[in-house]
C-alpha cells in the first residue's frame, strides 16, 4: 500500500503559479504510475495529469495542456504539478493519487480514474479573477 499527502495550495490571483507536492510512503512507490485529479464543488472529480512510474511518459487533459506540468522524483518519493497562468475554473481540492497497476498508456478518451487505487486527501487551490 502507499499512503499519500498533498501540500502546496492556496489563494493565488488568476495569472499566477502554484506547484503542488504529492509526498508518498511505501516501497513501491517508483513502481506506481501516479496522477492529479481535482474537483470542484457541485461537479464530478476529473482527470488532470499523469506520469508513468519512470517520468518516460505524461498525460493531460486539454483544459491544462501547456498550462500544467506534472513531475516525479522517485528518490523522494515525491510527485509535483507545477500549475502556471491559472484560471479562476482551476479552483477546485486538488488530489494525488497512484495507480499500482499501469498498463503503459492511458486511454484518455475514457475516465481514468477508477485505474488509481489509492487517493490523498487533498488540497484546496483558490483562483481569484
Amino acid at each position: 500500500q502507499v499512503q499519500l499527502a498533498e501540500s502546496g495550495g492556496g489563494l493565488v490571483q488568476a495569472g499566477n503559479s502554484l506547484r503542488l507536492s504529492c509526498a508518498a510512503s511505501g516501497r513501491f512507490f517508483s513502481s506506481y504510475a501516479m496522477g492529479w485529479f481535482r474537483q470542484a464543488p457541485g461537479k464530478e472529480r476529473e482527470f488532470i495529469a499523469a506520469i508513468s512510474w519512470s517520468g518516460g511518459a505524461t498525460y493531460y487533459a486539454d483544459s491544462v495542456k501547456g498550462r500544467f506540468t506534472i513531475s516525479r522524483d522517485n528518490a523522494k518519493n515525491t510527485v509535483h504539478l507545477q500549475m502556471n497562468s491559472l484560471k479562476p475554473e482551476d479552483t477546485a481540492v486538488y488530489y494525488c493519487a497512484a495507480d499500482p497497476d499501469y498498463s503503459g498508456s492511458y486511454d484518455l478518451r475514457k475516465t481514468v480514474l477508477y485505474e488509481f487505487d489509492y487517493w490523498g486527501q487533498g488540497t484546496q487551490v483558490t483562483v481569484s479573477s
